[in-house]
């Protein structure tokens, strides 16, 4: 599995960067080649992008998500795909936003992307995308502030 790790820094609030990501059926407004994300429920998405020419469609779980911190999450029907997003406090109005993604490059076509660094330059024009989308607006456009814990930790005792 390829990898990919971005971060950019935004001129918003860690609170208003988390709440804009959590809204991600706004996803194709800065994704390149996302044609739409629909929300089936709190946990599932559904996907549709071109990818190398390609229109795909996949299913994403999110398996973790803990507000103004992280959202990871992993595929479980069609391209082979998981990740995590997670928000750094910088000071009240900068947050450090790092996208980690590991993915399947799947034919030829995909592999020599990958080789010539194409999702690495995706990734990072995705986060400068949605850096320019949320320090325009100065605001998110909505927020889920809801907590999943699919791996919930031990309890020492």
């Amino acid at each position: 599995m390829a990898t990919v790790t971005k971060s950019i820094e935004v001129n918003v609030p860690v609170r208003a960067a988390y709440n804009q990501w959590t809204q991600f059926e706004e996803f194709p407004r800065f994704m390149e080649g996302v044609k739409e994300v629909r929300q089936i429920d709190d946990q599932h998405l559904q996907w549709r992008a071109e990818i190398g020419g390609t229109e795909q469609e996949w299913q994403a779980r999110i398996v973790e998500q803990v507000p103004d911190q992280r959202i990871a999450w992993h595929s479980v029907a069609g391209d082979e795909n998981a990740g995590v997003v997670t928000f750094h406090y910088i000071d009240e109005d900068t947050t450090r936003v790092t996208l980690q993604m590991g993915y399947e490059p799947e034919g030829l076509k995909e592999r020599l992307g990958d080789a010539l660094g194409f999702m690495e330059r995706k990734v990072q024009g995705d986060l400068e995308r949605f850096k320019d989308f949320i320090e325009r607006r100065g605001r998110e456009t909505g927020g889920w502030r809801g907590t999943i814990d699919e791996h919930p930790h031990a309890d020492p005792t």
